[in-house]
């Protein structure tokens, strides 16, 4: 079984009696993103490159009443005071990807896994405003001619903003910004630095993503 028909199926089994198709508006976002390192990382090179990606079942407020047989009878007046629920299939699915090729003195590649993640949109369509966070875990290595060679691997937290566009109802453009904060590690090994500044301890996000939203149709 696919992670989404899983997803769905954990969400929505206690309201099921028998197996039924049921479809799902699915979001699909990518862009460029620019990372940067602030630290000795920013000193030799400010901005490195990359995609933002997102895969999410994008449950609104149309879907919900159209389908408030799927929804357990106790929480069906819950869900009518939502305007929207946003869960992601898989948390295999990358949040973002590292690509900066060494053009002058460092190159970089890597990936960053977001399994937890909570939004507080604070406006809706046609312009979706919201704050988030969240706990992640990234891996990049870091190839360069100026700094020493690293594998960075380190969890971390998440602070960010967002806003998405409504160009149609398939169609919705989005820009944004995300702090992460890791747990401190020098450069050219997994420890500590002797002090914070000589290490990676902060990352900050921009990106652009263009969303694309199509129906998803599975039988559970």
């Amino acid at each position: 079984m696919s992670p989404a028909r899983l997803l769905l199926l954990f969400l929505l089994l206690p309201g099921l009696a028998t197996a039924q198709r049921v479809t799902v508006p699915v979001d699909v976002g990518v862009g460029p993103a620019a990372f940067l390192f602030f630290g000795p990382v920013f000193e030799d090179q400010p901005i490195h490159t990359g995609l933002k990606i997102s895969v999410e079942a994008v449950l609104d407020k149309e879907w919900l009443r159209k389908n408030q047989r799927l929804i357990p009878r106790r929480y069906r007046k819950q869900a009518q005071g939502l305007d929207e629920i946003r869960i992601s299939p898989s948390i295999l699915i990358p949040d973002s990807l590292i690509i900066s090729p060494k053009l002058r003195d460092t190159g970089m590649y890597g990936a960053t896994w977001k399994p937890l993640s909570l939004g507080l949109p604070l406006s809706s369509s046609p312009a979706r405003f919201s704050v988030g966070a969240g706990l992640l875990l990234t891996y990049a290595y870091l190839h360069s001619d100026t700094l020493e060679d690293t594998h960075f691997l380190r969890p971390g937290a998440s602070l960010g903003v967002d806003l998405e566009l409504m160009a149609s109802k398939s169609f919705l453009v989005g820009v944004g910004w995300e702090s992460v904060f890791y747990v401190p590690q020098e450069l050219g090994g997994l420890g500590l630095p002797e002090r914070l500044r000589d290490g990676i301890f902060h990352v900050g996000q921009a990106y652009l993503q263009l969303h694309f939203r199509f129906p998803y149709t599975t039988r559970l």
